[in-house]
């Protein structure tokens, strides 16, 4: 999901300023990204209204380069307006100019596009390197967390500087997480875990923690409703009607035949046949049946979603058998809203009719959580 659309993943750390520098007489300020450079002065997107600002820098004004991550400027560096480029991230402190979309600049303070770019491939190799997996159990006195990731158990190890995030609402996008506590973490919940991991991969110490409350259904669909953007399925697993409403934030794809054929052939630990062409299933992948070769199967699959064609609510139809990542339903009521929903896996659902193959909101195993956009 650009947890799933495979995993696009991007961290863009935040530009923060102390306190004193939003006291309530601050002069007027704008962060966004750099859309153009002109001479004397440049052309930010505000990140807030999504609108063009043109300001211009004088001579007098000053430039501080910082590092992502930065939160605070006693590592800014002096620069000047040559420094600044189209990609680049800029907070710009000023004077109002004479319409609402221009600012005369005092400070800029900014962070190299090519720096963010290093960041997000550290940040999404850290993640890549980590575990995901659904939480057995969690003791905020120990600190400890135990996963069930791939058929195993790994447990997770936090101390004082680990940084916990928690999904809310409908969706899995890394800059929606809100900071959390340990203690928010449940069994059942899905996380992802970045950190040290021990060598023979059964514990890992955790520099950061993305977690968050998803259910997965399985089943065929019953009906749709257009109007209110629902559809509702009778859940393999519990033998329950539910209700799953597609939001905007919704990711519908579809998983070709033959492809859907070859990890219901290697849930079954039978040969699948491969088409001209298609790439053969990875040697030793196939494993006896059962739970684990669906939690594997789920996780190959978790992992490929986003290069699935996509599909709209229009495109679904009454019988078509979908595996759906759904968020908790709010009090008193049978609905959640869909965070992910694959169609087109009927032969998946023939080799697994109790449901015990289910998909993670983010790849679950390798990748990491989705951070298209990052913190801004």
């Amino acid at each position: 999901m650009n947890f799933q659309r495979p995993f696009r993943l991007a961290i863009v750390a935040a530009i923060t300023i102390t306190a004193s520098a939003v006291a309530a007489q601050a002069p007027p300020s704008h962060l966004g990204p750099v859309t153009a450079v002109n001479i004397g002065g440049i052309t930010i997107t505000d990140s807030k209204s999504n609108t063009p600002i043109t300001v211009t820098v004088p001579g007098t004004a000053k430039v501080l380069v910082v590092a992502p991550g930065s939160t605070d400027l006693k590592s800014a560096t002096p620069g000047s307006l040559a420094d600044v480029a189209i990609g680049d991230k800029a907070l710009v402190t000023g004077t109002a100019g004479d319409t609402g979309d221009s600012l005369t600049a005092v400070r800029v303070i900014l962070m190299k596009g090519t720096a963010i770019a290093q960041s997000h491939q550290a940040e999404e190799a850290a993640w890549a390197q980590g575990v995901g997996g659904i939480v057995k159990s969690a003791e905020s006195g120990s600190g400890a967390v135990v996963i069930s990731s791939g058929g195993k158990s790994i447990t997770v190890s936090t101390t004082p500087h680990t940084i916990v995030r928690h999904y809310s609402g409908d969706s899995v996008r890394f800059e929606d997480a809100v900071l959390s506590k340990l203690s928010d973490i449940k069994p059942g919940d899905q996380v992802r875990v970045r950190g040290a991991k021990s060598a023979d991969g059964s514990s890992i110490t955790a520099d950061e923690i993305v977690a968050g409350s998803f259910h997965n259904y399985s089943g065929l669909i019953a009906s749709i409703d257009g109007s209110a953007k629902t559809i509702t399925l009778k859940d393999l697993a519990t033998k329950k009607t539910v209700a799953v409403t597609i939001t905007a934030n919704s990711d519908i794809h579809r998983i070709p035949a033959q492809m859907a054929t070859m990890l219901a052939a290697r849930m079954k630990s039978t040969p699948a046949a491969v088409a001209p062409g298609a790439a053969p299933a990875t040697p030793g992948a196939a494993r006896p049946g059962g739970a684990y070769s669906g939690q594997r199967a789920g996780a190959d699959l978790s992992q490929m979603l986003s290069r699935l064609p996509t599909e709209t609510l229009g495109g679904l139809k009454v019988g078509d058998a979908v595996m759906v990542v759904a968020t908790s339903p709010v009090a008193d009521s049978t609905k959640s809203n869909a965070v992910t929903v694959l169609a087109g896996v009927d032969a998946i659902l023939t080799a697994s009719p109790t449901g015990e193959m289910t998909l993670s909101p983010w790849s679950v195993g390798s990748g990491a959580p989705d951070m298209s956009g990052g913190p801004q």
